[in-house]
Parts: structure tokens; C-alpha cells; sequence
């Protein structure tokens, strides 16, 4: 009966383990929240928002974030399980929305608000449904 008392006290220290890093890895939806929130800002800025001030503007505030949020994901001490695969889709999801609303924008829809509204949910829809997973998950 030893042994078996040993065993489960592994599988119980195991499952406060792992208990833990699922809480801990929840820092990653945070982080997919906020890439969504941003899009809400970002694409209508973007797309409206024409000329060097608005370029420089919009390009020098999507820096800070994504730099700010690169240090924030780096200084995190779990990485939650499928990080870099979840991680590539949602960018590569997002990265043909955006690109696809930045052609539509400069051809089809020129200073169009509504277009800019659609476009901005558009964007953040890769990174919300992916939070929403992950919210799901942990």
C-alpha cells in the first residue's frame, strides 16, 4: 500500500501543477483581448485618417502596442499549451483581414465610416475568437 500512497500523492502534486500553469497561462486571452480592442482603434484610424500625420500617427501607436505587448508576453513564466500554432493563425488570420481591408480601403471605399466600422470588427475578429478559446480552455 506504500507505493500506491505515493502515487497518488504524485498525481495529486501533478494536478496542483498543472492546476497552476493553466491559471498562470491566462495571460495569453489578456493578451488577445487587447490585439482585438486595438483593431477597434487601428483600422478606423487607418482607413480615415489619410496623409503623413495620419500615417506616422497610426504607425508610431501600433508600435508602442505591439512592442508593449511583445515585452508583456516575453516577461510571462508559462507559455500555454499550442502557444506558437494558436498563435500563428490568429496572426495569419488577421494579417489577410487587414491587408484585405487596407486594399478595399484605398480602391472601393474611400473615406467610407462604415466601411471602417465593418472593417474594424473585421480585424479584431481573429484575435477575439481565439480569446475566446483560450477563455474557454483555461
Amino acid at each position: 500500500m506504500h507505493g500506491q500512497d505515493e502515487v497518488a500523492a504524485s498525481l495529486r502534486g501533478v494536478g496542483r501543477i498543472e492546476a497552476a500553469a493553466r491559471k498562470r497561462s491566462g495571460w495569453y486571452a489578456v493578451y488577445l483581448w487587447t490585439f482585438a480592442a486595438w483593431q477597434l482603434v487601428l483600422v478606423p484610424t487607418v482607413v480615415l485618417w489619410h496623409g503623413p500625420a495620419g500615417a506616422l500617427v497610426s504607425t508610431l501607436a501600433n508600435a508602442l502596442l505591439v512592442v508593449g505587448l511583445s515585452v508583456f508576453a516575453t516577461r510571462q513564466p508559462v507559455v500555454p499549451r499550442g502557444y506558437t500554432g494558436k498563435h500563428l493563425w490568429m496572426i495569419g488570420a488577421w494579417t489577410v483581414a487587414y491587408v484585405l481591408t487596407l486594399v478595399l480601403a484605398l480602391t472601393l471605399f474611400v473615406d467610407s465610416v462604415a466601411f471602417a466600422a465593418v472593417a474594424a470588427l473585421v480585424c479584431a475578429l481573429p484575435a477575439a475568437v481565439a480569446a475566446w478559446r483560450e477563455g474557454r480552455a483555461g
